[in-house]
């Protein structure tokens, strides 16, 4: 029986440190951007912080955007990582949504 093989190409040394990189400001801008949502939305921060929110959301958007070109994904994950980013956008709106209507009845 014949085994399967997935070709790959191989990821260059020289973008080991930038991958690395990437991968680590995509959880620093995730975490920056809940942080900041969730304390604007309890009302710890004023509500001019919360642009402030998405632009780290944006920032996080672009960096797993290049980290996705740095290890050669192909047009599928592409779109599953978009597809991420934009549930990790409407996500906490959608709790905190919830959470407000639950608190009305």
């Amino acid at each position: 029986m014949r085994e399967a093989l997935i070709i790959r190409p191989e990821i260059a040394l020289d973008d080991f440190l930038p991958i690395f990189l990437s991968s680590t400001l995509v959880l620093v801008f995730g975490v920056l951007f809940v942080s900041v949502f969730t304390l604007v939305k309890m009302g710890y921060l004023k509500k001019y912080f919360m642009p402030l929110a998405y632009v780290f959301w944006g920032l996080q958007t672009y960096s797993i955007y290049y980290l996705g070109v740095k290890i050669q994904s192909d047009l599928f994950t592409m779109k599953v990582l978009f597809l991420t980013m934009l549930a990790y956008l409407s996500l906490p709106h959608l709790y905190y949504y919830l959470n407000v209507k639950s608190e009305e009845l």
